[in-house]
């Protein structure tokens, strides 16, 4: 096992905490004492900067319904129209009974034909496992199949039995993107920066940079697409202000918070829902659709894929125009039929009706807007501008949502569809040098630590730290001759590491056998600019050294984020009480261990009674901390101090003694020490770590 060690720092521009004598040992021998480090601006700069950047960098938002695709002209960015004139490309993949790969709008054309092979929507399942409920509340409702991948991730299945992954899907979406660009630059495209959700995870961001690499893109950078829109806001801007973009696009819900101060972005917080988006506004409107025909009709069509992918159709067409005017009429003549002929519906749709069908979806969007807001310790009042990204935010309801929540109107000065992929190309302008008074500053969205002894999460890296960003710890073995420490990487905001998602483990061997808390070793996290996760232990006596990036396999679900943090809010009391008993306990077993040893060096020089009293005290701190989960840390803590100050005592005692024998033998050197042992006598306030420490050095 590792317990925790205090540190010197040699380097002027690394901060160390107090030593700190109360071991937290995790259960794999890992405990830590914090060093903190300092980043400067050129480092940030240069790590923000790529310096091999060739030829023209693109931005791509790689979105849930649709794509876009955008590229510097001069200092301004510029969406590129695609081989059908549009601006936007429908994020859909399909193939057809010959083979052929159809992407964007002539997929899209095709869906009501060839249901099982047409794939939408797909970017709600990348980094993402089958087992995910959110998995299985979308197998109900897509006509095209989700299978299990040999590693647990959710997959796509074709009618031919062809299976792909959710990365593959979009590496298609993203090579039309590349064929756009170069038909409008004449030259080939290598190079782009991708957007992700702000909340999207560890494991999406590599599957999103894997979905690139298919595609035949370098990817440069991976950057949130709040941030982004801020950057296509902000890139013309000379006032200094707070924005807030509040972001609802087809599949996802991101909300983040932003400093601009000449040039600067900077991100103070982020929040969202990874699975709330215009599918879920499409899918409700849906239901009711099909509910009101069955009541019509008394035709139901829920297990008729094609006239399910019309009703989607047409729920999407309506949703649109119902953004404009306040009634709509669908028509879908032949929905289906039965015995009595031809079934078709006719249904007028008032906005106010479909506001009250998707009431629930937008208050969603609230609790991570508050949360965002008091992440960043900002009020609503300071932030100066509110944007909207995503097609949803131009529902009427939608913005005034947005106006209720920060108290005044939103902005509507960026184009929901486009400020995406624009931001996206002024990053990649950043990177190809292009663009040199711009810097960008995102966060990461949830806190990275390991497990320590009794399970507590020990944090390394807390949520909304400003990436990239690197943390070191320090830590030393618990027991003798200890050559091997096993860690775990966990991602979340609960105190207990069973209650967080773990990302992934490594072990460090190797380690030459030594006393406990002799050896250092160093742990670092590293979270790159893209928010992808490396780990790594070096032990500094032998240099030996493992590592680890967390792969995509190791990716969290929506309701596990959520949960984490509602969780770690509603039993936040309760999370404190488990740390507090796991620290009264490792306390408790550190003073034990630390006493035990003095009373075996001084036994010659302790009244065998008193000796006797202090092996009773150390017996009835042990049997406290025996019962674990019952204890009462507060018991233990009152025990513990108890222990401590008679211990002291008796210790004082061997030293006057041992004292009094050097003086008696004449030694001038005795003499000495006796006064440094008087003076340690008299500190009954200090830890028994400082003791042990004086005392070894009153002993060299």
């Amino acid at each position: 096992m590792l317990s925790r060690l205090a540190t010197v720092a040699s380097k002027a521009n690394v901060v160390v905490s107090k030593p700190n004598h109360f071991n937290l040992l995790n259960q794999y021998g890992v405990a830590a004492t914090s060093i903190g480090w300092m980043q400067h601006a050129e480092t940030l700069q240069r790590r923000f900067k790529s310096d091999q950047v060739k030829g023209a960098v693109v931005g791509i938002d790689l979105g849930t319904t649709n794509s876009c695709v955008a590229v510097m002209e001069g200092k301004q960015a510029k969406v590129i129209t695609n081989a059908e004139g549009d601006r936007t490309t429908p994020s859909i993949v399909a193939f057809t009974k010959d083979g052929e790969r159809l992407v964007g709008i002539q997929a899209k054309r095709q869906g009501v034909t060839n249901t099982a092979n047409t794939f939408y929507a797909t970017k709600r399942l990348i980094g993402r496992k089958f087992d995910d409920e959110e998995i299985k509340k979308d197998m109900k409702n897509i006509p095209f199949k989700i299978v299990r991948a040999s590693n647990g991730d959710a997959w796509v299945e074709g009618s031919d039995g062809k299976v792909y992954s959710p990365s593959q899907i979009g590496a298609f979406t993203l090579i039309k993107m590349k064929e756009t660009a170069e038909a409008y630059l004449n030259q080939p495209v290598k190079n782009a920066v991708i957007t992700v959700p702000a909340y999207f995870n560890d494991s999406q961001r590599q599957a999103t940079k894997d979905a690139g690499q298919i595609s035949g893109l370098n990817v440069l950078r991976v950057i949130n697409e709040p941030t982004a829109a801020a950057l296509a806001y902000g890139m013309d801007k000379t006032e200094d202000k707070v924005i807030a973009v509040y972001d609802l696009g087809g599949g996802t819900f991101d909300v983040s918070l932003l400093e601009i101060q000449k040039g600067v972005f900077e991100v103070k917080s982020t929040n969202g829902d990874t699975f709330l988006g215009g599918e879920d506004f499409d899918r409700h409107l849906v239901n009711f659709m099909a509910a009101e025909f069955r009541k019509e009709q008394g035709v139901d069509v829920t297990k008729d894929n094609m006239a399910m992918q019309r009703l989607k159709e047409a729920a999407e067409k309506a949703k649109i125009e119902l953004s404009a005017s306040t009634q709509t009429d669908i028509n879908l003549p032949y929905l289906t039929m039965d015995s009595s002929g031809p079934k078709h519906m006719n249904l007028k749709l008032t906005r106010a009706k479909f506001e009250s069908l998707v009431d629930g979806l937008i208050k969603r969007t609230v609790a991570p807007c508050i949360k965002a807001l008091k992440d960043a310790e900002v009020t609503k009042n300071e932030v100066g501008e509110v944007l909207l990204v995503g097609g949803m935010t131009r529902m009427p309801k939608v913005q005034a949502t947005v106006q209720e929540i920060f108290g005044r109107a939103p902005s509507k000065s960026v184009n929901p569809d486009e400020a995406v992929a624009m931001g996206a190309a002024i990053q990649g302008g950043v990177l190809a040098g292009d663009v040199t008074d711009v810097l960008l500053l995102d966060v990461t969205p949830l806190s990275l630590g390991i497990e320590t002894l009794g399970g507590v999460m020990t944090k390394l890296i807390n949520r909304n730290t400003t990436i990239p960003t690197r943390k070191s710890q320090v830590f030393s073995t618990a027991a003798d001759g200890q050559t091997q420490v096993e860690i775990k990487v966990h991602q979340g905001e609960r105190e207990m590491a069973a209650d967080n998602k773990i990302l992934g483990q490594f072990s460090l061997v190797g380690i030459p056998p030594a006393p406990r808390g002799v050896p250092q070793i160093e742990v670092t996290f590293d979270i790159d600019a893209n928010g992808i996760v490396h780990v790594s232990a070096r032990d500094k006596a032998s240099g030996k050294e493992q590592q680890i990036v967390i792969q995509s396999s190791g990716g969290l679900s929506k309701e596990e984020i959520e949960n984490m943090v509602r969780k770690a809010e509603q039993y936040a009391a309760e999370d404190k009480k488990k740390r507090e008993l796991i620290e009264a306990i490792n306390q408790g077993e550190s003073i034990i261990h630390d006493t035990e040893s003095k009373l075996d060096e001084f036994k010659d020089q302790l009244p065998a009674d008193e000796v006797s009293k202090l092996k009773t005290d150390i017996q009835a701190v042990r049997e406290l901390i025996a019962i674990k989960d019952s204890a009462d840390p507060e018991e233990i803590k009152k025990k513990v101090t108890e222990l401590q100050q008679a211990s002291l005592k008796l210790f004082e005692m061997a030293y006057k003694k041992m004292a009094a024998e050097r003086e008696a033998g004449g030694s001038s050197r005795s003499g000495s020490s006796s006064d440094d042992y008087s003076g340690e006598a008299h500190s009954s306030e200090k830890t028994a770590e400082e003791e042990s420490k004086k005392k070894g050095e009153d002993k060299q």
